[in-house]
């Protein structure tokens, strides 16, 4: 059966029919289609860039399905514990997945039991298996806490500029967890394709991470529990940066959108609850980012960047609807009256 859509579609703010033909858009009209949507403000699906869908309370499934629910309809998944995401499928009716393979960490250095652990010299090899593994993209866990509980980097940059350059020699992406800046630098001048967390970011990086079209994921949802992890780890000093980049977080992102940085919205999910992306867009707009880049990095923008276009002809119908103007009210963004995944109907 064809469908019929009608609202206004953002960023674009235009009004218009859309309709449904074997799980794709078009706005040639069909006088045969049922109207499931008569108004409403429509964008092409919420995106939670960082997520990890094997980890959690829940189950695998339940956890993906949370996050459609939401209407996140795109998820990208910058490391787990295992493959299992892997067997998760949009035509199943779960979110289209993006996955990295497995975390990359020296032995010891990061949570028990979660990483596939290497020495240093193995990392570009392994990061070439996970590439082959997964879904296009391998993550490295960047920085961690040592023996005397100070944040260090991981990995030497001359290692990391290995990897780098064998995972873009197999056309593949790669994305670093760091939080310290030492360890951002590195990732930066390594040419990490994504900067996952970035707490301590400096407005000196913005413009190198621009020039190289690094990703940034600031996941801003998760500022309490960071500081709540770091309480009583290291020296009191670095307890102390570490509070003040989180308290300086806002600021930042809203810098790196000034400067051209792709900034991506992501939650941490598995690590924190699933389905609460608009949670993460809702921190962009107290921010004082642009409403379009706010909410884009949570969109069209981040959905973009995984390969997946927006509200165009010919494309798979993946849409969400509003009642209201999420870019006058972000706070809607938690309430989607209607979703649509490869043209089904999630919910309405």
């Amino acid at each position: 059966m064809n469908l019929h859509i009608h609202g206004i579609i953002l960023p674009e703010n235009i009004e218009k029919d859309i309709y449904i033909v074997d799980g794709h858009i078009t706005f040639d009209k069909k006088k045969d289609a049922k109207t499931v949507v008569k108004n409403g403000y429509i964008i092409p699906g919420l995106v939670d860039a960082h997520v990890h869908v094997n980890m959690g309370e829940d189950s695998l499934k339940e956890n993906a399905k949370k996050h459609l629910h939401a209407g996140v309809l795109t998820i990208r998944e910058p490391g787990s514990p295992d493959y299992e995401t892997l067997k998760l499928k949009v035509e199943d009716g779960f979110p289209r997945i993006v996955t990295a393979g497995r975390f990359l960490a020296p032995h010891g250095k990061y949570f028990p039991g979660i990483a596939h652990e290497i020495s240093e010299v193995d990392l570009p090899e392994a990061a070439e298996t996970e590439f082959k593994k997964s879904g296009g993209w391998v993550k490295v866990i960047g920085d961690f806490f040592d023996e005397k509980g100070n944040n260090v980097p991981n990995f030497s940059l001359e290692i990391l500029k290995k990897t780098v350059d064998r995972v873009h020699k197999l056309g593949g992406r790669i994305a670093t967890h760091v939080v310290n800046s030492e360890a951002i630098e590195r990732a930066i001048e390594a040419g990490f394709d994504s900067i996952e967390h970035g707490t301590a970011m400096q407005e000196s990086y913005l413009k190198e991470m621009k020039k190289k079209n690094i990703a940034f994921t600031p996941t801003m949802v998760i500022r309490d529990a960071i500081i709540e992890i770091w309480k009583g780890s290291g020296s009191k000093e670095t307890f102390e940066a570490t509070e003040t980049a989180v308290h300086n977080q806002a600021g930042m992102v809203k810098k790196a959108f000034e400067n051209g940085v792709r900034v991506l919205a992501g939650t941490d999910a598995g690590m924190f609850p699933h389905g609460i992306i608009s949670e993460e867009i809702n921190n962009f707009f107290e921010a004082g980012v642009d409403p379009k880049l706010a909410l884009g990095a949570g969109s069209w923008i981040a959905r973009e960047y995984l390969g997946y276009k927006g509200v165009e002809e010919g494309e798979h119908a993946d849409l969400v609807v509003f009642e209201k103007n999420p870019f006058t009210n972000p706070k809607i963004l938690k309430n989607p009256t209607f979703i649509m995944l490869d043209g089904k109907v999630v919910t309405q």
